[in-house]
């Protein structure tokens, strides 16, 4: 127990625990919003957009984690991963902001219709649409973290990024 409390304090390793929350829990959350969608059913679209939110913003926290954990991994892995690496942060660098906006846009879904009902509707479908643009970049980050210690998942190297 005292060994797993230790890996607590080292950012790889709780990067790695809590990395898959911004991905699989906003795609739960995103099936749970067109379910309340598809219901209308205005208490089951407030909690799903307040899932779709925190979701979303359980991004800051695994990316905080993932730029301090940085540079003990690039140190532990070999060349090839280190590329992947370089990728994996790169992409996120670039995209975590899609994580916070959506989250902001949930919050915004659930306060706007206590002033005005009729945006519920309008706003949850504004969201889901959000949720499955920020699923496809969780996804292209995830892919490029996925190869940095896998060896069995590289095929080649990352395409370089036009800046």
């Amino acid at each position: 127990m005292i060994a797993f409390l230790e890996e607590l304090s080292r950012p790889e390793y709780v990067h790695v625990l809590l990395n898959p929350l911004p991905v699989y829990g906003l795609a739960t959350a995103a099936l749970a919003l067109a379910g309340a969608l598809t219901f209308r059913s205005r208490p089951a679209l407030v909690a799903a957009l307040a899932l779709v939110a925190f979701t979303a913003l359980s991004a800051w926290p695994v990316y905080v984690l993932g730029q301090n954990a940085y540079e003990t991994v690039n140190t532990t892995v070999d060349p090839a991963g280190q590329e992947w690496l370089d990728a994996h942060r790169h992409r996120a660098e670039k995209l975590v902001w899609t994580f916070y906006a959506l989250s902001a846009l949930a919050v915004v879904g659930i306060a706007a219709p206590l002033r005005w009902p009729k945006t519920l509707l309008p706003l949850a479908a504004l969201t889901l649409l959000g949720a499955l643009g920020v699923l496809g970049a969780g996804g292209w980050i995830a892919y490029a973290g996925g190869k940095v210690r896998h060896v069995e998942f590289r095929r080649g190297l990352p395409n370089p990024e036009p800046e």
